[in-house]
């Protein structure tokens, strides 16, 4: 990879599951607070599969420890139920790729807020934050509007890929 001082350096690299792998496999002491943790939260996991609602809960009290307000995660919440909708209609419908998933709500964005998300993104002055976790309540209403009028649009049309 190119460094800072514009020279290639040779680096070793791992994506956060192989990282976490690592870590488990530290035959340390030092290491055994971080695997009590990971352990408890794959645990959790595994209960939220057994019970989704736990989830919901979950990802609540996440944005309350943030600071939201209770109004707009209910907002939050049914926008990721709307847009849950709508991408399982779009895989009823034959899209696959991710980089379509993008195309097609970029195109959304574009119509509801004549940015792409990427461009939204930037007038935010977010990096890899989550748009939508930095979006006001009318932006949330505008997003879902968008989202469940292209659902009913790609069911009334019969839409395909």
């Amino acid at each position: 990879m190119k460094a800072r001082d514009g020279k290639m350096r040779v680096i070793e690299i791992a994506d956060t599951e192989t990282l976490l792998r690592i870590i488990q496999s530290i035959p340390s002491p030092k290491a055994e607070p971080f695997k009590r943790w990971r352990a408890k939260v794959g645990y959790e996991r595994l209960e939220e599969i057994e019970n989704p609602e736990l989830a919901s809960k979950r990802t609540r009290e996440i944005y309350k420890t943030k600071g939201y307000s209770d109004e707009w995660i209910e907002k939050r919440m049914r926008s990721i139920a709307i847009r849950d909708e709508l991408t399982d209609e779009w895989k009823k419908r034959g899209v696959k790729e991710r980089i379509e998933y993008a195309i097609l709500t970029a195109e959304i964005s574009k119509a509801t807020f004549g940015l792409t998300p990427s461009q939204y993104r930037e007038v935010k002055g977010l990096k890899r934050q989550n748009l939508r976790d930095h979006m006001t309540d009318l932006e949330l209403i505008f997003s879902m509007l968008g989202e469940a009028s292209t659902t009913k649009v790609a069911r009334a049309k019969d839409a395909k890929g």
